[in-house]
């Protein structure tokens, strides 16, 4: 259970049942995760929603606190853990648009994918950086981001070398994966909520060419993409109603996934996707391709369970 140096009011576990769930950022002291800070901030503006943030100094695993961290041992950590978050609370004031952003913040002695994971049963959504610095005492290095966007209760975005916070970032659309199955509903949904707040275009990407399909014609292949595309429209039918003020930009590429988004993700401010799928977007979530997409994409990411909401 988690031991809370500091909180400026009652904890996650107060949001169950909460109309307005909180969006949840961790952070470690290092610069990428100030970026996902200042990412969580915005975002959290745009939503009207309560942010936290949480940093964690846990010692590595099996050491025990109580075992072997002295008063002025678990004193220090606290201290250092209330500088981190001082300046993570300077940095998402700075990058919050007008005053009205809730603010709370957390120190835990529980490691932070743990804490994390607990969270995301009553939060809006859990913001990582994709690593840390590593200190001894912090959590959030690349596996925290990894098995967060694996194990996580509601959505989790990932934000790496840049927070797409500048005019020119702030422009581009939103990007979304689409496999073809029922479970990239949610990160369709996701996506035209989030295009719509930031008042940007969606560029949704299907790409569909992720089995080999040695020796097919051409006139085969012309067959696939024609099926493909009714897939693409059925998936995006019923949103221009519901979304009015977002352009949709339909991408039909003979192309596998991974490579397809990391190209696209160059002209995008955000990258949505989905984490259980047929074998695409999702399916390529699982395991060492997961590595690749969380921590190559530059632009921040959205990793939606297929059980969202």
């Amino acid at each position: 259970m988690s031991t809370r140096a500091e909180a400026s009011t009652a904890a996650s576990e107060t949001h169950a049942g909460q109309l307005n769930p909180p969006i949840v950022v961790a952070t470690d002291g290092s610069a990428v995760s100030y970026l996902a800070v200042a990412w969580a901030a915005v975002d959290a503006g745009l939503h009207g929603s309560p942010l936290e943030i949480l940093t964690s100094v846990a010692v590595p695993g099996g050491w025990g606190r109580g075992a072997l961290l002295t008063e002025a041992d678990t004193e220090w950590l606290r201290l250092d853990g209330r500088r981190v978050l001082t300046e993570a609370t300077r940095v998402a004031r700075a990058a919050a648009i007008g005053d009205a952003l809730t603010i709370e913040s957390d120190i835990t002695f529980d490691t932070a994918i743990a804490n994390l994971i607990e969270r995301s049963r009553h939060a809006r959504l859990l913001v990582v950086g994709s690593r840390g610095r590593g200190a001894i005492r912090r959590g959030l290095l690349g596996s925290v981001s990894t098995a967060v966007t694996r194990h996580a209760h509601c959505a989790v975005a990932v934000v790496h070398t840049t927070a797409a916070l500048d005019p020119v970032a702030a422009e581009k659309p939103v990007l979304v994966g689409i496999d073809g199955s029922p479970h990239s509903v949610p990160a369709l949904e996701l996506a035209f909520e989030e295009a719509s707040r930031r008042k940007v275009g969606l560029d949704a990407l299907h790409a569909w060419s992720d089995t080999n399909r040695v020796g097919l014609p051409m006139s085969g292949w012309d067959a696939v993409r024609e099926r493909e595309t009714e897939l693409l429209a059925e998936r995006l039918a019923g949103y221009g109603e519901r979304y009015p003020d977002v352009q949709v930009r339909r991408i039909l590429v003979r192309d596998r996934p991974i490579q397809s988004l990391l190209d696209a993700s160059q002209d995008a401010q955000l990258l949505v996707v989905g984490r259980i799928g047929r074998g695409g977007f999702a399916g390529m979530l699982l395991g060492s391709t997961s590595d690749a997409l969380l921590h190559t994409v530059e632009c921040p990411m959205i990793v939606v369970p297929s059980g969202r909401g």
